[in-house]
């Protein structure tokens, strides 16, 4: 007998690459309605910084002149479906209606919910077929998004300045990534006048490279700078140079067009095979490793800043890691003086059972916190999970059990959309 779910999921996946970019969220949204009864099939995209969520309608109900209107996610059951990544079932009022929030996520990469109000109480095999769905949905929506602004428009609650533009559009395409061996996430939270902080990651066949990077100055001056570095970084990636000539490459590059300017960072590169370690730190602050419920910084050498005209070189170290280490790279930001009480090796170990995505996010929750909300300089925090080279297969349904749940008390439900809103 055929899978009338997989079925179904294809004939989605058909319709969504003949629409147009901007209605494949359309093809899904009408799929389930069609197929499970659902009177109202929702997309929220989750913004830059994790902490809101914007609805997604149907595309000739979508204004991209005006902002997008978020909705806070705190204490909602929203927030708990991304933190768990799993999927939340609610019985609404008295008339049978039932809603069904389920996680968007591809390799860890939350994009965000899709939520169902339902006519019914949904069996196994329905459950089933909304968490093909919406791990679908975040295929097609990685599909689409580079052939419109939509996503870019849904992700941002606020009016981005210039410099944060180009700043955002430095990072990696997915903030967050898991495989068998390690699962790895970055967090961002621009000052009021962007001060240049970047990270990124690469996967390929035998390693994982990643960076954490800060460049001098602030505003746009320092978004342009830290773009010549990241693109000198991943040309000289992409041509096969191994760590040492990425980071000799990347320092000739700002000493030829920064202007005498230079960016500190650290560069770390993984083998998936044995797992052994590379690393370089250029006048960057020193990592922070969890390992067993301690929390210790590492002291590596440190070499000069990328773009310091004096002659210099850059020294490939080993890294400490283990499986089952949490391993945090970060900028000053993170560190500066008005943020001197807040304890960020406990808040590190009292944050090591969230997933990497979750725990970069805390962490950067808390320091804008203890700058009163307004940070003068970025806070950039990258959290990778090493696990070992034991796996070699990640599993895939990993965190996308359905169950239901009902609200706990004193706990605060997500605004919820009338049954008859469309998607």
């Amino acid at each position: 007998m055929r899978d009338s779910g997989i079925d179904g999921l294809g004939e989605a996946l058909a319709a969504a690459e003949a629409a147009p970019p901007v209605e494949s969220v359309d093809v899904i949204a009408a799929t389930l309605r069609r197929q499970l009864g659902a009177r109202s099939v929702s997309f929220l995209i989750t913004d830059f910084t994790g902490a809101s969520v914007v609805r997604l309608g149907a595309a000739d109900d979508i204004d991209l002149e005006r902002p997008a209107d978020p909705i806070a996610v705190s204490g909602t059951r929203y927030e708990q479906v991304i933190r768990t990544q799993r999927p939340q079932v609610e019985r609404i009022g008295d008339d049978g209606w039932t809603r069904v929030i389920a996680p968007v996520t591809n390799r860890g990469d939350a994009l965000g919910l899709l939520e169902l109000y339902l006519p019914h109480q949904p069996g196994p095999n329905t459950l089933l077929q909304i968490s093909r769905s919406a791990h679908a949905l975040a295929y097609i929506i990685i599909a689409n998004r580079p052939f419109t602004d939509l996503y870019q428009w849904g992700r941002r609650s606020s009016p981005l300045s210039l410099a944060a533009e180009i700043q955002h559009r430095l990072l990696p395409t997915s903030l967050a990534c898991e495989a068998a061996q390690f699962a790895v996430a970055g967090a961002l939270e621009p000052a009021e006048f962007v001060g240049g902080d970047t990270f990124d990651y690469v996967i390929d066949r035998d390693h994982v490279q990643l960076s954490v990077t800060d460049a001098m100055g602030h505003d746009v001056d320092a978004a342009l700078l830290a773009t010549l570095l990241v693109g000198a970084l991943r040309r000289a990636r992409r041509q096969g140079a191994d760590l040492a000539e990425q980071a000799q490459l990347a320092d000739q590059a700002m000493v030829e067009h920064s202007g005498g300017r230079y960016v500190t960072g650290q560069l770390l590169r993984i083998s998936l095979h044995d797992g052994r370690t590379e690393f370089i730190n250029a006048g960057h602050p020193w990592p922070l490793r969890l390992r067993k419920g301690k929390v210790e910084q590492i002291a590596p050498s440190i070499d000069m800043p990328f773009g310091f005209i004096n002659p210099h070189t850059y020294t490939v170290q080993h890294l400490d890691l283990q499986a089952g280490d949490r391993l945090i790279m970060l900028t000053d930001g993170m560190l500066e003086r008005s943020a001197a009480d807040l304890d960020l090796a406990a808040l590190i170990k009292d944050t090591g059972d969230l997933h990497p995505r979750e725990a970069a996010r805390v962490l950067i929750e808390h320091v804008v916190k203890a700058h009163d909300g307004l940070l003068h300089d970025d806070a950039t925090v990258m959290c990778l999970d090493w696990y070992g080279t034991d796996s070699t297969r990640r599993d895939a349904d990993h965190g996308a059990d359905l169950t239901e749940t009902s609200p706990t008390a004193g706990q605060r439900t997500a605004p919820m959309e009338p049954p008859d809103a469309r998607c």
